[in-house]
């Protein structure tokens, strides 16, 4: 009997594509239980549409994406998410716990908030170090509070995946600081998942690094050193140390990869529209 413990997310021969403009292609992905993974590549290589495709928000256009063994729209409420900060209207008359509360108001159909919910959001809003603003203003927060309130609206739920896309891009570097602190720290009982620019995640916080562009990598942290790691879709990533600082420095390329899999839904089987049959994507 195999007892390889289930990963926490698969994502199997995945392409998608937006019209006849492919986006993913090839995308061989197992994240294991209580990671933390630093997404990174550059802009427009997918990596947003990756986390919309692990939120159940995209369907693959072939391949499969199982969270927790299952399709992510099974499990949405296992899932948390926390976009980059939007813009709000500042008169509308929202308390923090009111935002909170948002969070477990999807799987509601009617009716006010329980005792139980109001002090779930409470105890969401003490895990990010926020205890006792619940009845403050949100829109007098500053904007490092307001992040941290849109994290609680995702943990209010106690979902057992956390997923941030740019979760510090409007912040000060202090307050990034403490809001990854505060992600190590939920590391320790559920998998995180990071979009970042910002590369000193890497050293400071990952288990591992997800290289996305156009295809997808998963490094273990421990793997990498000094030196260069040449991924498979041909992206070299050099690790570079100064004054105890690390980051990925990462050069143009074209994408390789030969398509694997049946894809029956393809003109012909194994072979993406954009290949003709050659394996390489016509860029």
């Amino acid at each position: 009997m195999d007892s390889t413990p289930q990963p926490d997310i698969a994502v199997a021969d995945v392409c998608f594509l937006y019209g006849d403009r492919e986006v993913l292609h090839n995308v061989d992905v197992t994240i294991p239980h209580r990671a933390f993974v630093a997404v990174v590549g550059p802009n427009g290589g997918g990596k947003t549409t990756l986390v919309r495709l692990l939120l159940g928000d995209l369907a693959p256009t072939f391949g499969t994406v199982r969270v927790f063994g299952r399709p992510p729209v099974d499990v949405a409420r296992r899932i948390g998410y926390v976009p980059q900060m939007v813009e709000f209207d500042a008169a509308f008359p929202a308390t923090a716990s009111d935002v909170v509360l948002l969070g477990v108001s999807a799987s509601r159909r009617f009716g006010g908030f329980s005792h139980a919910e109001r002090a779930a959001a409470a105890e969401a809003l003490d895990s990010v170090g926020l205890p006792g603003i619940g009845r403050r203003s949100f829109a007098d927060l500053s904007g490092g509070q307001r992040q941290r309130v849109l994290i609680a609206q995702a943990l209010v739920a106690k979902p057992d995946l956390l997923l941030l896309d740019e979760p510090t891009a409007n912040v000060d570097p202090e307050t990034e600081a403490g809001i990854y602190e505060l992600l190590a720290r939920l590391n320790e009982r559920i998998t995180v998942i990071v979009v970042s620019h910002n590369l000193s995640i890497v050293t400071a916080h990952a288990t591992h690094v997800l290289c996305v562009n156009r295809t997808a990598t998963l490094h273990r942290m421990e793997d990498l050193s000094d030196g260069s790691v040449e991924a498979p879709f041909g992206t070299r990533f050099t690790m570079i140390h100064h004054h105890a600082d690390c980051q990925i420095a990462q050069s143009a390329c074209l994408l390789h990869t030969p398509h694997h899999g049946d894809h029956s839904g393809h003109a012909a089987a194994g072979d993406c529209p954009l290949c003709h049959g050659t394996g390489r994507p016509q860029l």
